[in-house]
């Protein structure tokens, strides 16, 4: 059995799915310190300019303290929910499949949340049950810069050292505009190509 262990992200990027497709079992780290300007709190969507960064505010408790990726709070202060619904809705709204989904996503973006990891991990359960991802996944009980029992991916959560992946293009809303964008949101690939969003990730390699 292939045992792959990741870091849950907003979302999550194709690269993270097709890891996911790709495996038996997920070990998802829950014990790591939160780092900043990773996949942990931003997604990338297409927007009709091009690659468009959607992140998700955090409340900062202090230039140096370090805190645990479970302890981050999410910053309520301003609509930024909205504010991102809106944005998959102009980006997506003429695409298949958004219509199909959309009626699973809105509820992620219509009540406040304060932990930013169960956020995510709610983020993520919709995804798996529209992609129809039948996989059981574990949480880590402690932290461990190096494994060796699964396949460490956890470096998939960087989004400033993040390996350039060749992956079979497929139709995205503004390819006339402005080509083929590889590795969004997972959103993305969804909306996109809906029930043939499963097959896709399982024909593809990220390495």
């Amino acid at each position: 059995m292939k045992t792959t262990l990741l870091h849950p992200m907003y979302f999550g990027s194709i690269a993270q799915y097709i890891a996911i497709a790709k495996s038996d079992t997920i070990i998802f780290e829950n014990q790591d310190t939160y780092q900043k300007q990773t996949y942990r709190n931003r997604t990338y969507i297409y927007g009709a300019n091009g690659k468009l960064l959607l992140t998700v505010p955090i409340k900062h408790t202090g230039k140096d303290k370090r805190q645990l990726y479970k302890d981050i709070k999410i910053e309520n202060d301003f609509q930024w929910q909205l504010l991102h619904w809106k944005s998959l809705e102009t980006a997506y709204r003429t695409s298949p499949f958004f219509e199909y989904y959309e009626d699973d996503f809105v509820p992620l973006f219509k009540k406040k949340k304060q932990f930013l990891l169960d956020f995510n991990y709610e983020c993520m359960q919709v995804v798996w049950d529209c992609l129809q991802l039948d996989l059981s996944y574990n949480k880590t009980n402690s932290y461990q810069k190096e494994v060796t029992d699964s396949n460490d991916l956890r470096m998939l959560v960087n989004a400033r050292k993040e390996a350039p992946i060749e992956i079979e293009s497929y139709i995205q809303v503004f390819t006339s505009r402005h080509g083929f964008i590889p590795n969004l949101s997972i959103l993305d690939l969804l909306f996109n190509e809906g029930t043939n969003a499963l097959a896709y990730l399982e024909e593809q390699s990220i390495f």
